[in-house]
């Protein structure tokens, strides 16, 4: 069947589109996306602003026209966290109903985590072991560590790249004692959490995905995305130390001239970079490989999972997110679309 995954972030609206069956390997077929930044588009209150608002009908009426267009027998929507927080969330999502026939669904950050480790695991498959993974986005970071498909431990920290530019960093270059008080932020919101995912046991396969993780790598001599999914890609501790050195003392500007930087995220780099070198410092991870499979693969899988009957997982499993069956969902279509999750 082809499926579509529409998913709202905190920079991207994102549509994906794939041929895919159960116990078979997602194809991607077309890909389309539109830079909201809907994270620089709350007010002071933390609601999303008419404007931005607009910009996400329109945004949304595009990719479900796109999706049909494509012959998308179901597609999957939902929205991660510039919608998640914003205090106006409930309003903006009636009425991107109202107006596109779109239902979005809000994932909570824990689901967001266990989709992402779902991807991972099926991309590395079980004899990886035990594994960690890590996701920064625009908006949050999530964490997930296990040894099966659904992880023992499942988190997501406020502190997407996005947000601790606009809520950390008033100059550009940063200055040294704004990157000096962002650290001391992230190693204190990040210790709980690691002792947490750390009494899960140690990792054989520490893991990153995501837009961030990849350009870190990228600037770090790992390979060009045009080199396929399937190069193998690594992120080391001591590669980006040096990288974090050299990116804090450049303008955003500058950081958009460098190969593998996007010139709508460049802003936002400093930031992730610091995110990273701190969770892998908490974690203790010298390594990280990088995932090509993320968030909207996981949905994808999991979607795949429920199809013609497929089994639920024991009652014991804490993941709510593997236990979906479609009939609970109603038919998922472009029109009439939610999250499994």
């Amino acid at each position: 069947m082809r499926l579509g995954v529409l998913d709202v972030g905190s920079n991207t609206v994102h549509l994906l589109v794939v041929d895919a069956h159960r116990g078979g390997h997602p194809t991607p077929m077309t890909s389309e996306k539109d830079e909201l930044r809907l994270a620089e588009n709350l007010d002071a209150d933390g609601a999303l602003t008419p404007a931005g608002a607009d910009a996400l009908v329109r945004a949304v009426a595009k990719a479900g026209a796109a999706a049909t267009e494509a012959g998308c027998a179901d597609v999957l929507a939902f929205a991660t966290s510039a919608l998640r927080d914003a205090t106006n969330s409930a309003a903006v999502l009636a009425r991107v109903r109202d107006e596109t026939g779109v239902r979005l669904q809000v994932l909570p950050g824990d689901d967001e985590a266990r989709y992402t480790f779902l991807a991972v695991r099926r991309w590395y498959g079980w004899s990886a072991g035990r594994l960690l993974v890590l996701d920064i986005g625009g908006g949050s970071l999530e964490l997930a560590a296990g040894r099966d498909e659904h992880p023992a431990v499942a988190a997501s920290l406020p502190l997407g790249a996005g947000r601790l530019t606009r809520e950390w960093f008033r100059s550009d270059p940063p200055s040294r004692r704004e990157i000096d008080a962002l650290r001391a932020h992230l190693d204190a919101e990040l210790a709980p959490v690691a002792r947490r995912l750390r009494r899960a046991g140690a990792p054989e396969l520490a893991v990153g995905t995501s837009k961030t993780f990849r350009s870190l790598a990228r600037l770090t001599g790992a390979a060009p995305s045009s080199e396929g999914p399937r190069v193998r890609r690594a992120l080391t501790d001591v590669g980006l130390r040096q990288l974090a050195a050299f990116i804090t003392r450049m303008s955003a500007g500058d950081l958009a001239e460098l190969e593998g930087v996007s010139a709508s995220r460049a802003h936002q780099l400093v930031a992730g970079a610091l995110v990273a070198e701190a969770a892998m410092r908490a974690l203790q991870i010298t390594q990280l490989e990088i995932c090509p499979w993320a968030l909207r693969e996981g949905v994808i899988l999991r979607r795949l999972d429920t199809l013609e009957g497929s089994a639920r997982p024991p009652s014991a499993q804490t993941d709510r997110s593997a236990q979906d069956a479609p009939d609970g969902l109603g038919r998922l279509t472009s029109y009439e679309a939610r999250c499994t999750g």
